[in-house]
């Protein structure tokens, strides 16, 4: 520990203003010239550049699947029609973490930097034996789940089935969707493989292809059939034609986002080679590892079952009193726009720091891993504060353009859906930097423990919204709900991992940077809110007014909150302002 305290005070001394953090090495140790050893990024700097590449692949992907559902809401609305793809859609990613994808995002990455480091061939065999188990027992769940798409709707929406109809257009849509759980198993590992490498970009970039299929199909939709607002097609009126499109493009989509990694890996110099020697190679420990991840992945889904199955129930409820946008339709693209800042700042700054902290975990430097969480926590906050409470004094606007081809009421239902969220983001955020600790010691457990809690909250939370709440209202509830679930997961998480650590998580630093940013945002949502409120009001409402206000309160938003902020001389701030101005060639 005297050792761990002179090494971190090294790693301080050496902090530059701009920074952040320490411009010394991996850890402040050179590693062994060992083959196929992953790039080290040096210092803040490094990880910066790194999270940049993972960053700017993530907007593009972030934005062409924002497009994706701007195509979808003009093809098929935002009532319940969308919502029987919807409960198809998630079915497949609900199944494939379930049944290891969890596991293979959390666990893995430790395990194959440990093969890189410690195997003659730098991992590559640990690495194929993995991507064979993996294929063959997805290929056989995926058989599985196509055969009992009837049984897994039920499960999902009670009230989808007990309309006939309604029930056969989901289960058509599910059979199709169900498929991509092999696709995404196979692009998860690949990426996996890619990323423990020191290679990041193809596992953000190969995304937009699956995007820009699926809007292509849901384009074709409505070339063939016609927009929502135009045919106001519905689960009575779609053809079986129209559910193919929609399905294929879904299946498709995916199936070239997962072969699109086969060129990365080739320049990589990574073989690809079937290998069936499974026993006595470390993947027996590695699934001891992962049962608590799928066990955490199980709580996870059993919350949100209870959410589909009330956020379905009441989109119907409000439907029939004449109100769209109100079921888990709004939920899910509400959420979607939410998640954004969250996939695209802190999923590429951990992503980019993962690899290093499993490393200084396995090096026994406790210092350097509580240091590169406080990082990545102070890194992406400067970017996630903002977002939240732009999201709260904007939400309206914001769906209100960009999802009027659903309609104007469809769109305002999804804009309440996001303010509602909103705040949420923060904890949110935190909680995602927060488990990556407990994974870099390879303790799945307590993230399980951790889950659940949350899973508890929220179900618990949501149910009692649609109890009080008007069915118009009760989605809304059901958003602002889940990141009240973070917020105590985040509580208990932090305590933990404190104790875990065996010492401070350089709290009163983050906190101070937190309560910062949150000073600086907060007057500039009320300002920027209530301009967004007074525009529509002075030049008329529909798209063009709601254009107009989002454009300029968020202007005054974001300009209120930068002279705060530089006033405030938060190094962070000024550290990605300084790599914002780099990019841009300043």
């Amino acid at each position: 520990m005297g050792g761990g305290r002179r090494h971190r005070r090294r790693r301080r001394a050496v902090e530059r203003p701009g920074d952040g953090r320490g411009g010394a090495g991996m850890n402040g140790v050179k590693a062994p010239a060992e083959r196929a050893e992953p790039r080290r990024t040096g210092g803040a700097s490094g990880l910066m550049k790194a999270g940049a590449v993972m960053a700017a692949g993530t907007v593009v992907s972030r934005v062409t699947g924002f497009l994706r559902t701007l195509v979808m809401a003009a093809a098929i609305g935002a009532g319940t029609l969308n919502d029987s793809y919807q409960v198809a859609n998630v079915l497949p990613t609900m199944i494939y973490f379930l049944v290891g994808g969890g596991a293979l995002n959390a666990v893995f990455v430790p395990q194959l930097v440990r093969a890189m480091k410690e195997d003659e061939d730098g991992g590559e065999a640990y690495a194929n034996r993995l991507l064979t188990l993996v294929v063959v027992v997805l290929a056989g769940v995926t058989a599985v789940c196509v055969l009992a798409a009837p049984l897994l709707v039920r499960l999902m929406s009670p009230d989808i089935a007990s309309d006939p109809r309604r029930m056969a257009v989901t289960v058509a849509f599910a059979r199709y969707c169900l498929p991509t759980i092999f696709f995404m198993g196979a692009h998860l590992v690949l990426g996996q493989i890619l990323n423990a490498r020191g290679r990041f970009g193809a596992m953000m970039w190969t995304p937009v292809l699956n995007n820009v299929v699926i809007i292509a199909a849901f384009g074709g939709f409505i070339w063939a059939f016609g927009g929502f607002t135009d045919s106001g097609v519905g689960p009575s009126t779609i053809t079986p034609q129209g559910v193919r499109l929609l399905g294929l493009g879904t299946l498709i989509g995916l199936a070239v986002q997962a072969l699109a990694m086969l060129p990365y890996l080739r320049k990589a110099g990574f073989r690809l080679r079937p290998r069936f020697d499974f026993r006595g190679h470390g993947l027996g420990r590695a699934m001891g590892l992962a049962k608590w991840t799928l066990l955490f992945v199980l709580a996870n889904h059993v919350g949100m079952t209870v959410v589909i199955q009330l956020a379905t129930k009441a989109g119907t409820l409000a439907e029939r009193a004449g109100h769209l946008g109100s079921g888990i339709t709004a939920y899910n693209y509400g959420q979607l726009l939410w998640q954004m800042p969250q996939a695209i700042i802190t999923v590429s700054v951990m992503t980019a720091v993962l690899p290093r902290i499993a490393r200084a975990a396995q090096e026994g430097d406790a210092a350097a891993v509580r240091d590169d969480l406080s990082y990545g926590l102070r890194t992406s906050a400067v970017a996630i504060v903002p977002c939240a409470f732009a999201f709260l004094a904007l939400g309206v606007p914001m769906a209100s353009t960009l999802y009027s081809g659903s309609g104007a009421e469809g769109a305002s239902g999804i804009g309440h859906v996001l303010m509602a969220f909103g705040l949420g983001l923060i904890p949110y955020s935190v909680q995602y930097v927060v488990l990556r600790g407990f994974y870099a010691y390879e303790d799945t457990r307590t993230p399980f423990y951790n889950t659940v809690i949350v899973a508890v909250v929220n179900a618990a939370a949501s149910g009692l919204c649609f109890a009080l709440l008007p069915p118009r209202w009760a989605v809304a509830g059901m958003a602002a709900s889940y990141g009240l679930a973070y917020a105590v997961g985040v509580g208990v998480a932090w305590r933990r991992l404190r104790g875990r650590l065996g010492g401070d998580l350089d709290g009163a630093r983050v906190l101070r940077t937190y309560a910062r940013l949150v000073a600086a945002a907060a007057p500039a949502a009320l300002v920027g809110g209530g301009v967004a409120y007074a525009v529509p009001r002075a030049l008329g409402g529909g798209v063009w007014g709601s254009l107009a206000a989002l454009l300029a309160g968020g202007g005054v938003l974001l300009g209120v909150f930068v002279a705060v902020a530089r006033r405030m001389r938060l190094p962070e701030f000024d550290a990605m302002a300084g790599l914002v101005r780099g990019r841009l060639g300043r």
